[in-house]
């Protein structure tokens, strides 16, 4: 693994750093928007005094901080690929280069000793998971991974009460950011209501302090909404999910095929609104990412 000397420098010297991940890069946004994206992504962090660390595999080698030419091979390669933790020894012995996951940047970030990481929408159970057995890694490998998680709840193509039902099953510690309502990432609210909430960066370095004390080796979940004036449209959101699941199933699409067909759908069917949702959510993540790193560094 390399880590870039900025990132390793500031993680030696206990300066704030935040991970970010490289998925919504390759296959989240399109080009060659998606490197202009990358780029304001990393200055969020800049402008408040806190180090980023992009990470995602290059050539067979998980970098944790990206230089401008990696980060252009993954913003505008189209032959990198989705990696996700158990993907990981593969695409390092092949060679691949691959954008990580929620799972695998929560992974590699914890082994380079970043302890915060701001994500869009954090994987969840799948609409049906009762028969297809369909659920993202990013809970399970959250449950043994150190590290505090920034997310805007779950997408509400997933099944979000069976998320929570599953995070809470697998004992990863779910905080509300000054709310008590878990949002579903176009949302703010998804209707299901938190056991805790934070009301500051402060709040979350102090649950993360306590989590170390216990000695526990799982995450800490931070779900972090929108502004109501900032998110997509309710009637629109409604429509778009109802219209894009009834498509799906009338197209017969299964598997890992779902999630990229309903979310290419819901774009498509709210005329780009909700991508641009998409970026605030990402922006909204990151500046409250940097505030508890900011928080966890002052300790």
């Amino acid at each position: 693994m390399q880590i870039l000397p900025e990132v390793a420098d500031a993680i030696a010297a206990g300066r704030p750093v935040v991970a970010l991940e490289s998925t919504i890069i390759s296959h989240g946004l399109p080009r060659p928007r998606n490197l202009q994206a990358a780029r304001d992504f990393e200055q969020i962090l800049r402008d408040r005094d806190v180090v980023p660390a992009t990470i995602a595999v290059v050539d067979g080698e998980p970098r944790v901080g990206l230089d401008e030419k990696a980060l252009e091979k993954i913003a505008l390669d189209e032959s990198v690929v989705k990696v996700s933790v158990r993907d990981l020894p593969v695409a390092m012995a092949t060679g691949a280069s691959g954008a990580t996951t929620v799972a695998a940047t929560a992974y590699l970030a914890a082994q380079a000793g970043i302890r915060v990481f701001s994500t869009g929408g954090l994987g969840g159970v799948h609409r049906g998971a009762s028969t297809t057995f369909d659920e993202s890694a990013d809970l399970t490998v959250l449950a043994h991974t150190p590290i505090t998680v920034v997310s805007a709840g779950v997408k509400s193509i997933l099944d979000i009460p069976a998320t929570l039902e599953r995070l809470e099953t697998l004992s990863v510690t779910v905080v509300g950011y000054g709310t008590d309502q878990f949002p579903s990432f176009w949302l703010t609210e998804s209707g299901e209501t938190l056991d805790w909430a934070v009301p500051d960066a402060g709040g979350v370095a102090a649950v993360m302090a306590a989590n170390d004390a216990l000695g526990r080796s799982s995450a800490v979940l931070v779900a972090n909404p929108l502004p109501y004036d900032k998110q997509l449209d309710p009637q629109v959101h409604h429509d778009a999910l109802a219209q894009a699941l009834a498509e799906a199933e009338r197209d017969a699409i299964t598997g890992k095929d779902v999630s990229p067909y309903l979310l290419a759908r819901i774009v498509e069917l709210t005329s780009g609104s909700s991508l641009e949702v998409n970026l605030d959510i990402a922006a909204n993540n990151i500046a409250v990412g940097a505030e508890i790193a900011r928080a966890w560094s002052a300790r």
